[in-house]
């Protein structure tokens, strides 16, 4: 009998949505015009369907009105805010392609992201104690020739922007909507690469507003749902799985703050009894460590999105245990397929939400290739995950090269995810090929020591790299974080810990006690920049190749 191979297209008995995310949007209105549509708990300030609709209608008028044609792109530079939430729909409605820049961003991030993708208007946050934005974008504007017009949110320029809708009727708004194609660019988001200037992922309506549904559709949701969003807007896990996944099914948006805060995160929950609840696995372990969390009523909670990097089996058993979350789904994906691929189902056992990214998701296809040769492996082995269907970018903006290289001939889009798909069709992410750690010649996987380490009494979090070494190529180090008041943890008492219980050439060689990994935004650990620190702090230049 022939082996099975790693492959698996997503059946469904719900269609596409073959609509522009503004048609969408109206249905939403049509349906709930009166229910709770957008919460942001920090203002105290709250939007009904209607209302939002009539907020975004006039924005994307105001859009029309400074000049803003379709096509033209439309910058927005802030942590979450409800005028976040305006700008993304009333830009999808008016044709206009929104520029996600990172809050993170200095200026020198933020001039290049505004020339790569020719940005005309850009909508920033206020001054904060943590970034000058309008300074920042006023430094850069001369060198910006694209650039013609600042609007700073609660600022004098946000209210001039929103009166320039005045000169604009709703038939020059609804022509100008009904103009557009569902298959037009309406998103670019930087990618931000371990080497070289990010790269835009541009997508379109059909590519985020089906991937937002279908993610809202496998987490049950409906106009009672009320889905409380730390993560940040300017990434996928935001403005798709979180308000596009929402408003496509008459669900809240929720709010809770700017940027991520635990406490502001639970008591948030427990104010506007939400119902579902985003984060990647770092946000969880924090909010799990909060000393609010045993008083905290979390019992309005049924499911949520653990996603953005790989969730330790122990802590998804514990927001399960503690927070209520008993339908809690995993979910795997890039912003180059707008962003989810696979996803946990809600009546998946405990197994495979804790050791698996789910399976494909409707109307998509996934397969693990060998990477060397590109052939489809047999299940049980490793390869490289790629994905294929509405998903997939429309390429990098102005990269014709770049794109070329992510995604094949065929319109497969390559991960760059090392990934198992075992005899059931659910998937297994073992690591990214650049991480992959080759020890004296055996492969090792730095997930599989990760989550081991995990089930340490002392260890909070983990992450392990591998290190150069001159007699094995390369070891491996694990950056470990403590729970409060545990002693050190010396390399030889995690030797001791592993022994018997791991192959000895997956035991890491050194051990960095850390209070929190370097990061991004979006949650993801930067592995380069550990793997370049425990090099310096473990003096092992001499064993590092030399070009």
């Amino acid at each position: 009998m022939p082996s099975r191979l790693s492959y698996e297209s997503g059946p469904s008995a719900s269609p596409l949505l073959g609509e522009t995310i503004g048609d969408n949007l109206r249905r939403t209105v049509e349906r709930y015009l009166d229910r709770e549509a957008l919460v942001d708990a920090p203002s105290g300030r709250r939007w009904t369907y209607g209302e939002l609709w009539s907020d975004v209608e006039r924005l994307a008028a105001a859009l029309i009105g400074t000049g803003i044609e379709t096509g033209d792109r439309v910058g927005i530079w802030s942590t979450n805010c409800a005028e976040w939430v305006l700008v993304q729909y009333a830009t999808a409605l008016c044709g206009a392609i929104l520029v996600n820049v990172n809050p993170s961003y200095r200026s020198h991030e933020l001039e290049y992201a505004l020339n790569q993708s020719g940005v005309r208007l850009i909508v920033s946050a206020p001054p904060s104690e943590r970034s000058d934005y309008p300074a920042m974008v006023e430094s850069v504007w001369d060198r910006c020739p694209s650039l013609e017009r600042l609007v700073v949110i609660g600022q004098p320029s946000w209210d001039e922007l929103r009166a320039a809708a005045a000169g604009v009727g709703e038939e020059d708004t609804a022509r100008r909507a009904a103009s557009l194609d569902p298959d037009d660019p309406i998103n670019i988001q930087y990618t931000s690469g371990t080497t070289g200037y990010p790269k835009g992922a541009t997508l379109s309506h059909h590519n985020i507003l089906n991937n937002g549904y279908f993610v809202g559709e496998l987490l049950g949701y409906d106009e009672q749902d009320r889905v409380c969003l730390p993560v940040p807007f300017y990434h996928c896990f935001g403005m798709v799985m979180g308000n596009l996944g929402s408003t496509s099914h008459g669900s809240c948006i929720v709010i809770p703050a700017p940027s991520f805060d635990p406490g502001a995160t639970l008591a948030t929950v427990e104010a506007e009894r939400c119902t579902s609840l985003y984060g990647v696995p770092t946000m969880f372990i924090a909010e799990l460590s909060h000393p609010a969390l045993a008083d905290t009523d979390l019992s309005s909670l049924r499911t949520g999105i653990m996603a953005g990097s790989p969730c330790p089996v122990e802590v998804m058993k514990r927001v399960i245990a503690e927070m209520n979350m008993d339908e809690v789904a995993i979910c795997y994906g890039m912003t180059e397929t707008s962003p989810v691929s696979t996803q946990t189902r809600a009546d998946d056992d405990l197994g495979r939400r804790t050791s698996t990214v789910g399976r494909v998701m409707p109307h998509l296809e996934v397969k693990v290739c060998d990477p060397e040769n590109g052939k489809v492996v047999e299940r049980g082995q490793p390869g490289e995950l790629c994905t294929r269907g509405y998903s997939v970018m429309l390429g990098y903006w102005d990269n014709p090269e770049a794109t070329d290289q992510a995604v094949d001939r065929a319109g497969w889009m390559h991960t760059g995810d090392l990934a198992v798909m075992r005899e059931d069709g659910y998937v297994n992410i073992v690591g990214r090929m650049k991480d992959m750690v080759i020890r004296g010649g055996e492969n090792i996987y730095p997930r599989e020591i990760e989550e081991f380490l995990y089930s340490h009494p002392d260890v909070v979090d983990v992450q392990v790299v591998g290190v150069p070494d001159a007699k094995y190529g390369e070891e491996l180090c694990a950056w470990v974080v403590l729970r409060d008041g545990a002693e050190p943890l010396t390399a030889e008492a995690v030797r001791e810990f592993c022994a018997g219980r791991l192959a000895h050439y997956k035991v890491p060689r050194y051990v960095h006690l850390v209070d929190a990994f370097p990061m991004t935004v979006t949650g993801k650990v930067r592995k380069v920049e550990m793997r370049e620190r425990s090099t310096e702090i473990f003096s092992l230049e001499d064993a590092a190749p030399t070009a």
